[in-house]
């Protein structure tokens, strides 16, 4: 991929890492998932990055869709679905699922997402 598409891919994967990377920061001084639940200003922060997370991750399958198909181990398409139950869950969020994506999923997903960057540039 070349020219101004390779740019575009790569400014969306980068707001995903960029997103990552934002939320890492937000929950570094917390000594426990128990301060999490009790801090409505992190989570909130959490979640509108979890959200840039998913509106990337869409733009990404929507403009790349070839690119999402050959990358099958990134989870672009459930990305943008927990963006979307996080937008329209309002005050309905499930903080555990939160915190355990925090937890389990969003490092590997900053891992890969660099290494796609990487490759591309």
């Amino acid at each position: 991929m070349k020219g101004k598409n390779a740019l575009r891919l790569v400014e969306y994967l980068s707001h995903i890492v960029e997103a990552v990377g934002r939320i890492q920061a937000y929950i570094a001084d917390l000594k426990s998932e128990q301060e999490f639940y009790e801090n409505t200003l992190v989570q909130d922060a959490v979640i509108r990055n979890l959200e840039i997370i998913g509106e990337a991750s869409n733009n990404v399958d929507k403009h790349f869709p070839q690119f999402v198909k050959d990358h099958k181990e990134v989870p672009f398409i459930y990305a943008y679905e927990m963006r979307n139950a996080l937008t329209h869950g309002y005050f309905k969020v499930d903080l555990p699922i939160v915190w355990q994506t925090i937890q389990n999923d969003l490092p590997a997903l900053a891992s890969s997402v660099q290494k796609l960057i990487e490759s591309i540039e």
